[in-house]
């Protein structure tokens, strides 16, 4: 049976933890700061979990 391949894209936008959590950068930490308070840009700034019905998914196309 052939090796399962790893989604390039996913590996780039996800990560698994040690203990099985998946987590994703939160959407609008990249640009336009000037527009954003630095209290909002600061919680921009930390990973989140991803929801437990997309988390599934996400762990197949990383061969986890």
């Amino acid at each position: 049976m052939p090796k399962n391949k790893t989604h390039s894209g996913t590996k780039k936008r996800f990560r698994v933890t040690g203990s099985g959590k998946v987590m994703r950068e939160q959407a609008g930490h990249v640009h336009k700061f000037h527009e954003k308070t630095p209290q909002k840009a600061r919680r921009l700034s930390k990973d989140v979990l991803v929801s437990p019905a997309d988390a599934p998914k996400i762990k197949k196309l990383l061969g986890k």
